[in-house]
């Protein structure tokens, strides 16, 4: 797998798991709307505002109802809390305090007593401030918190002993993926990797180019120093009585052809010569000799540039039998590498020799 592919697939992990991680902060407003008899003015009196908040795990629908509020402990809390109201009765809303006891357990004695839904109104001093809940216990009935100045004035409604008709209706979705600011945030951190990316992209292609032009430019020089010392290699024309001529053993091993004479040859450094116009092309591309494997441009002066910065000679071959015993098993080598030269550049070395009297 390369670098590219795993940074784009670290990218969507990271991404799939912010999404799974802000889903969880997503939550749904409700709109509340209370209608009840103004008995000062003889009229009736409807209110609304988008100012509760569905619990996480309340269903997301509608609920109406009269308001209730438990006897005694305004939190309804304990199963012995008695509402006013009973399954026969039209369908009421239970509006409890937040406090006490946790919201699964207010909603269980809600649901208990019948009521089609629960209002939970904030804590004292906490003004119209909300926050989601969650009640995993009891997850088939709509709830929802409003604040706690939305929840006294309903209260006092009820205890002047005035119907209040409640009525819940779904509301909007917020959280992190909705709210403008995230969206700038996600948007700025999409833009940072995008850039992010490209410049790594830029830097490892400029990385490559420069290495490429960098090994043209060196096999460029290499190639141009090998043809100077090409050009002082001895060359010679053949003449009618040479023996090279009138021997039918003696061929280009390059071109596979019988010389003639005036065909101009050039002897490298082993000794062994060749047709000059096959033998310089070939050095240029495969720099020993063709017979014997000597490295004709190294013995010229001209060293080939490593790619690496540390070589690793290849250790000699040493012949191995295997030896079975009662209770192991032995390798025994049968050549003795103490005595063998780990530098040689012939692979035939009947011509060792011969090299080393022509270089003397």
């Amino acid at each position: 797998m390369g670098k590219k592919t795993q940074q784009y697939l670290l990218l969507s992990l990271f991404l799939s798991g912010l999404f799974q991680c802000s889903a969880a902060f997503i939550f749904w407003t409700s709109v509340v709307e209370i209608s009840y008899s103004n008995l000062d003015y003889n009229k009736t009196v409807d209110e609304y505002c988008d100012c509760g908040v569905y619990g996480r795990n309340s269903p997301l629908e509608s609920a109406s109802g009269i308001a209730t509020l438990p006897a005694g402990d305004p939190r309804g809390c304990s199963l012995d809390s008695f509402y006013n109201r009973n399954s026969s009765s039209p369908p009421w809303i239970a509006l409890v305090k937040r406090g006490n006891c946790t919201f699964s357990e207010k909603f269980f004695v809600a649901k208990q007593h019948g009521a089609a839904g629960v209002v939970v109104y904030n804590l004292d001093g906490s003004g119209n401030s909300t926050s989601s809940m969650s009640h995993p216990e009891v997850p088939d009935i709509v709830a929802i918190m409003i604040g706690n100045i939305q929840g006294m004035k309903i209260v006092n409604l009820i205890k002047r002993g005035l119907d209040v008709q409640m009525l819940i209706e779904v509301g909007t979705a917020h959280g992190p993926w909705i709210d403008t600011y995230w969206l700038y945030f996600l948007s700025i951190a999409f833009f940072i990797v995008t850039v992010a990316s490209i410049t790594y992209f830029v830097f490892i292609s400029a990385h490559r180019l420069h290495g490429l032009r960098m090994q043209r430019r060196a096999n460029r020089r290499l190639k141009s120093e090998a043809k100077k010392a090409i050009s002082q290699l001895q060359m010679r024309t053949l003449k009618q009585s040479d023996m090279e001529i009138d021997s039918d053993s003696h061929m280009c091993a390059v071109c596979i052809e019988s010389y003639k004479a005036g065909d101009v040859m050039t002897v490298l450094t082993c000794s062994h010569f060749f047709h000059k116009t096959c033998i310089e092309p070939w050095l240029l591309e495969r720099r020993t000799c063709p017979m014997c494997k000597c490295d004709i441009l190294k013995s010229l002066g001209v060293e080939e540039e490593s790619k690496e910065n540390t070589t690793f000679s290849s250790p000699p071959d040493v012949t191995v039998i295997t030896v079975a015993a009662s209770d192991a098993i032995y390798e025994v080598p049968l050549t003795d590498t103490s005595n063998l030269d780990p530098e040689h550049h012939y692979d035939n070395r009947a011509f060792e020799g011969e090299a080393e009297a022509v270089r003397l």
